[in-house]
């Protein structure tokens, strides 16, 4: 099978969630709006009313005449299809719990930046917005980081995956949280890091994992930027 993922071009955001899962499981995808006419057709079938089961908003994945939103669900459906979730249905419940858990942080990482409305430039809450970045730093990104921490030790021993004894979805989008973090909050990360070594750890194990390094090399790896969710503004990463 095919798929098509349906995600805006040129920025990461939540459809890289599903590249990397992609990525990791050498599966035929698309990245249809990279595509000449690809952001009409993802508008279309987000308009159309011959859709039985709409998705609210991208991402969402195709997969034959099936369309599957939310990035946790998307996850979810692909993780059992490619060895990327526990073959039990505890574990697979466990492993979308943890990916929910991360879904809150990534939405705390955006408000941060837009505290007020999506719909507003950043200029327009930049008050705002420095207010909520200290909090982000200061109580909110230690208690998701250390709570990941924490799973992640319990789990092995030496700690190396955070779910069962081999890689998941999961540990995918940890590294891209800590990647994005590290992007949009450098001088916050930088003491940080120092408290959640084996986080860390996790990161550098799947950069280094044959078919990331080789994606992370590519040109299907765009660049994190001010577009997206994990955005750096040096006024509120003192």
């Amino acid at each position: 099978m095919r798929y098509e993922l349906y995600y805006w071009s040129g920025i990461q955001g939540r459809g890289e969630f599903v590249r990397l899962a992609l990525e990791e499981a050498d599966a035929d995808y698309v990245d249809v709006c990279r595509e000449d006419d690809g952001e009409a057709v993802m508008m279309a079938l987000l308009d159309s009313d011959t859709v039985a089961r709409p998705p609210f908003a991208p991402p969402f994945l195709k997969a034959g005449k099936q369309l599957v939103g939310q990035t946790a669900n998307i996850l979810q459906f692909l993780g059992p299809r490619h060895g990327l979730a526990p073959a039990d249905e505890p574990g697979r419940l466990w492993t979308h719990q943890l990916q929910l858990t991360i879904a809150d942080l990534v939405s705390e990482v955006h408000d941060s930046h837009h505290p007020l409305a999506s719909s507003m430039y950043y200029e327009e809450q930049r008050r705002e917005a420095k207010k909520r970045a200290a909090d982000l730093v200061a109580q909110r990104l230690p208690k998701f980081l250390g709570y990941f921490e924490r799973v992640l030790v319990r789990n092995s021993r030496p700690p190396k995956f955070i779910v069962g004894r081999k890689l998941t979805y999961v540990d995918l989008s940890l590294f891209q949280v800590i990647s994005g973090l590290r992007y949009a909050y450098p001088n916050a990360m930088s003491r940080l890091e120092k408290k959640y070594s084996e986080l860390v750890g996790l990161h550098d194990r799947v950069q280094e994992g044959p078919r990331i390094a080789a994606y992370l090399a590519s040109a299907r790896r765009v660049p994190h930027s001010e577009q997206g969710i994990f955005r750096h503004y040096k006024e509120l990463d003192p």
